[in-house]
């Protein structure tokens, strides 16, 4: 459970270190033109703050730093989680925050069996059977994953009955974005409730003020705080609180304003502190189950809890501390970087586009900007267990390069390091050079078992991807030597994986392979479209970054590029990958990834009349029901390069079900998948694209968006890369 940390308060801001890549300001008037009124940050971000006013189970809102996030129901605390369970379940979460199920007898995950897959004439083994081996196969899916680390909610009584949802009314809460303030006012059996939340930037903790005159009423008191502390599930909920005995909560110090909690479960530990600022008693009520419950004659409570996997030692920042820091945080957050304002827009879709774009950008920065890649729920709920998926890390993070804020995504980019040796010993195993990063991980590096997930490759060029961002706003030797080894080892890799097809004299990629699109059969799949453009710009930008460091041009790595397949086409159009004729008929659906050889990359090796006549099919012929989030903005950015901007708005706003983003921003998409982050990430590049430019872009304000006059697109502080 020990990671190395940081918090975004104070590395969130790159603007000064940017040489290569140009930062945009821009305010077109009607579609041209350039106004140097500056936008109205706090004006332009408060109008988007989420408000509720009844009960919501698809849009509880979160509270976080990008380590840690907490998770509120409408009383701004965590009092009716059940009303939340089959939804968006009320977790507590951090980076740091894992915990494994002991392993059953008998077991042994080095016993794995592996199925063989045919390559080239070689045989390689891969994780992805549970044939004669479900309960290993299992486990190791389900190990390690993400803890709730503790419920904190209200206990509300009337008289001796506990209150319900039935009890509660007058609901009026607010999430200002501005200051990162969750304000929640309500009545309570008629009785007037007013609680204020935020979670400190600087640590993993969790401030709150509530005032009512419930807060002295009555012995025992009519409302008081209890805090919960479950077992670890593998479970969207994280939790399980039918285990008592499986694990220990302990009072460790209690003063007359602090107390101090030992957590214990299966051989992990964390430690929680509880500190407030007028008379109160905090006792134990039940298993894993406290009260604090005010003393004094005031009607305000205010507490702060703080989670660490070290022992807490110190006071802590009090209630008022907590608040004032996250609200100047927040407001250095909103009044730097970059910024896009479709207020003069006439098109009907402006606000609701604008709504996502900021409330995105609230998202990412408190779920996926943290020391570790996120899970595609961030920090709000498990998705497959809490594990990442590395290939969904650009749909995260890289778009905090566009929004010059590229220290939270540099922040997560030292955890590729820590796992380099696992991913050199896979390449090993498997007879490749080089490293190869896993899909399905948790923070150790394991790759989890799956029929998909070990045979994808297009995660592999993504570090280069990464580590080029960082260079263009800092090309300088110290950005070359801290990358370097992730960028060579990746690429060594990729070399290495190709095969030279004599007969036909080119490298091609696979079989076994599975591309981004997913329901390819991997024994019958061979030179994915966007896979052997990723393959090309991450063999070329190596090539770049040894010139950079004074390096020759690896030989191997330019015949590659010289002689790398050809992107597949048939009937005018380009194919999923070769073998996939059938690719707008029977697989038209999942992931339309051919469209990302131009837009997600620069398209080098695209014919542009190809692509705009495969963009054009894509968006009559597929199944949109049966795509996920980032298909849209990926659809997006190559309808903007082909100048086919109308296209791109109604990709970004097209009216579907996986495109659907709830009151909170979250971009729903099944219930077991009720949030997804990389929808929300996609769309902040796409719309960094989309406003701030790319390479060979029209020259004009906003080249990715209509210039009829029905946008207006007035943006600052974006940076246009060369890169994309």
């Amino acid at each position: 459970m020990t990671l190395s940390r940081r918090h975004f308060l104070g590395v969130a801001f790159a603007g000064a270190a940017l040489s290569r890549a140009k930062t945009v300001n821009l305010s077109p008037v009607a579609g041209r033109g350039i106004s140097l009124t500056p936008i109205d940050r706090k004006a332009l971000v408060t109008r988007h703050n989420p408000i509720l006013r009844k009960f919501d189970p698809l849009s509880p809102l979160s509270l976080g730093n990008g380590e840690f996030a907490f998770t509120a129901d409408v009383t701004g605390l965590q009092t009716f989680p059940t009303e939340y369970e089959n939804s968006i379940p009320l977790c507590t979460m951090s980076q740091w925050g894992w915990h494994t199920t002991p392993l059953p007898a008998g077991l042994d995950p080095k016993q794995f069996r592996l199925t063989q897959y045919d390559t080239h004439g070689r045989s390689v083994g891969y994780a992805t059977s549970s044939e004669g081996q479900r309960e290993l196969y299992d486990w190791l899916r389900e190990n390690p994953h993400r803890l709730h680390l503790g419920k904190i909610g209200l206990r509300l009584s009337k008289g001796d009955v506990t209150g319900s949802p039935s009890d509660i009314s007058d609901i009026d809460q607010r999430l200002d974005l501005w200051s990162g303030t969750l304000k929640s006012e309500f009545k309570f059996a008629g009785e007037p409730i007013s609680v204020r939340t935020a979670v400190h930037p600087n640590h993993d903790l969790l401030a709150v003020e509530i005032k009512s005159g419930l807060i002295r009423e009555g012995r025992p008191a009519r409302l008081a705080v209890r805090f919960g502390f479950p077992y670890g599930s593998p479970a969207t909920n994280a939790s399980d609180w039918t285990q008592h005995k499986s694990h220990k909560s302990e009072i460790v110090t209690k003063t007359g304003h602090a107390v101090r909690l030992h957590r214990a479960l299966d051989g992990h530990e964390y430690h929680v502190a509880v500190e407030w600022i007028d008379d109160a008693n905090f006792n134990e009520s039940d298993y894993h189950q406290f009260d604090l419950c005010a003393t004094s004659s005031r009607e305000t409570l205010a507490f702060v809890v703080k989670f660490s996997e070290r022992p807490i030692t110190g006071s802590l920042p009090n209630a008022p501390m907590t608040f004032a820091a996250a609200a100047d945080h927040w407001r250095q957050f909103w009044s730097n970087g970059g910024t896009v304002d479709l207020s003069d827009s006439r098109d009907a879709r402006a606000f609701e586009l604008e709504r996502r774009i900021v409330l995105s950008q609230y998202l990412t920065a408190t779920q996926c900007s943290g020391s570790m890649p996120p899970q595609e729920t961030g920090l709000t709920v498990n998705s497959w267990y809490g594990k990442f998926h590395l290939e969904m890390h650009w749909w995260h993070a890289a778009h905090f390069a566009l929004w010059n804020r590229l220290p939270l995504l540099e922040k997560s980019l030292s955890w590729y390091a820590s796992i380099l040796p696992s991913a050199r010993d896979r390449a090993k195993s498997q007879e490749y050079r080089g490293a190869r990063w896993p899909k399905m991980v948790g923070p150790e590096g394991r790759d989890s078992p799956s029929p998909i997930g070990p045979l994808l490759i297009w995660q592999q060029p993504h570090p280069i991807f990464y580590a080029e961002l960082c260079y263009r706003s800092h090309p300088n030797r110290v950005t070359l030597m801290r990358y370097r080894d992730i960028v060579f080892d990746s690429t060594e890799f990729m070399a290495s994986y190709t095969y030279f097809e004599s007969a036909k004299q080119r490298y091609v990629l696979g079989p076994p392979v599975i591309p981004a699109q997913e329901n390819h059969p991997a024994r019958e799949t061979w030179n994915p479209t966007f896979e052997l453009a990723y393959w090309s710009f991450g063999l070329q930008t190596a090539q770049k970054w040894r010139e950079r460091l004074g390096m020759k041009r690896n030989p191997e790595w330019d015949r590659i590029i010289a002689n790398l397949s050809a992107l597949p086409i048939r009937g005018g159009l380009y194919l999923a990958h070769e073998n996939c004729p059938q690719t707008f008929t029977e697989r038209n659906h999942d992931h339309p990834s051919m469209l990302g050889a131009l837009g997600m990359l620069p398209g080098d090796r695209v014919d542009r009349e190809t692509m705009r006549r495969t963009l054009k099919k894509v968006m009559t012929d597929w199944q949109w029901d049966k795509t996920w989030g980032w298909d849209y903005p990926l659809t997006a950015m190559t309808a903007a390069r082909l100048g086919e901007t109308k296209i791109a708005i109604d990709a970004l706003l097209m009216n579907t079900e996986k495109n659907r983003y709830l009151p909170n921003g979250h971009n729903w998409q099944r219930p077991n998948l009720p949030c997804y982050l990389p929808g929300n990430g996609g769309l902040l590049y796409a719309i960094a694209m989309m406003a701030g430019g790319w390479r060979g872009a029209p020259r004009k304000p906003a080249p990715g968006f209509p210039d009829d006059g029905s946008w207006n697109v007035r943006a600052e502080n974006l940076v246009s890369h060369w890169l994309t």
